[in-house]
């Protein structure tokens, strides 16, 4: 990165609230605080709510407001850094989730670009002021994932971004070298928040400041554990990384390009995988899930490729 300083320090590795849904569709609330007490005690980074993981996109505003207070109650009690995802593909909705979430007073809110209809960059940029003055101050983190309407380059995000103070961060998908250089050129300034499998590398660059993690879904403490190796030895957290991609090349990515699953349906299979918490790889209706047998099945694998991720 150019010496700009950042608008904001957050970083790290940030570990994904993932919603234990029961047979009934129900979301089980006994479990979520139990999930949340593990991540806690894993002393990740901080923890978010709502990303796509956590099914924003599948949930009423009564049980979207019920998942906030839990994590919000749980989180300051111990003193842990959290994320509120206010995420909405509805800007209406999502404005009055932003809305309810400063109650909370999180360290930052997530939120989308709206998506039914893309939006041009200064249809962005006018959503983006709306959202920082309803953010009351509260930092904003936008998340612009691969699959959203319009995925913004480096020079679009700055653009989009740079007239708004109270975007902090985004949450991107990294790419090459020629990405990277553009992200140094126009994107200093934020806390950019990489795939966490590529996490290595983004630090190499001198770009990521950290990740909202598939790496955390896999084991929460091994992704804090490689997370803090790459601050004191790059190279050794680098070779741990090519293993990682590896992993999930061959054992993951195919559930999703050869049997049409979701991000989400991923990432609940790596938690299930790692077996840490009350997670299956149940999705709520109508996203279909990964059996819990395929968990299993790689279970053993995964330990034996990446055992420095399970060596806790």
């Amino acid at each position: 990165m150019s010496n700009t300083p950042r608008r904001h320090p957050i970083a790290g590795n940030w570990a994904s609230l993932l919603l234990p849904i029961r047979e009934d569709d129900s979301i089980d609330f006994e479990k979520l605080g139990e999930e949340i007490d593990i991540l806690i005690a894993a002393k990740v980074d901080g923890i978010y709510s709502n990303g796509t993981a956590g099914e924003f996109h599948n949930q009423t505003e009564a049980e979207y407001e019920r998942i906030q207070e839990v994590l919000a109650w749980r989180c300051r009690a111990a003193d842990m850094a959290f994320v509120i995802g206010a995420c909405q593909p509805d800007p209406i909705i999502m404005l009055d989730r932003l809305r309810r979430a400063t109650v909370h007073k999180p360290l930052a809110i997530q939120v989308i670009l709206p998506d039914w209809w893309p939006l041009t960059n200064p249809e962005a940029t006018d959503f983006l002021k709306r959202a920082s003055e309803v953010a009351e101050g509260i930092p904003l983190v936008l998340y612009n994932p691969p699959h959203a309407k319009r995925v913004l380059s480096p020079t679009e995000l700055g653009e989009v971004c740079g007239p708004c103070p109270s975007v902090v961060g985004m949450k991107i998908a990294d790419g090459d070298d020629a990405w990277y250089a553009q992200a140094r050129a126009h994107l200093s300034e934020f806390s950019l928040f990489i795939p966490g499998h590529h996490l290595a590398t983004g630090m190499k660059q001198g770009v990521a400041a950290g990740a909202f993690s598939n790496v955390a879904c896999l084991d929460p403490r091994g992704a804090q554990a490689w997370t803090e190796l790459m601050h004191r030895d790059i190279d050794a957290a680098l070779e741990i990384e090519r293993r990682i991609c590896a992993f999930m090349d061959d054992y993951i990515v195919p559930f999703r390009r050869d049997h049409g699953y979701s991000n989400a349906a991923l990432d609940k299979l790596l938690a299930a995988i790692g077996n840490w918490g009350p997670i299956t790889t149940r999705l709520r209706w109508p996203y279909r899930f990964i059996d819990e047998q395929e968990a299993v099945r790689l279970r053993d694998g995964a330990r034996l490729i990446m055992p420095e991720l399970f060596a806790h």
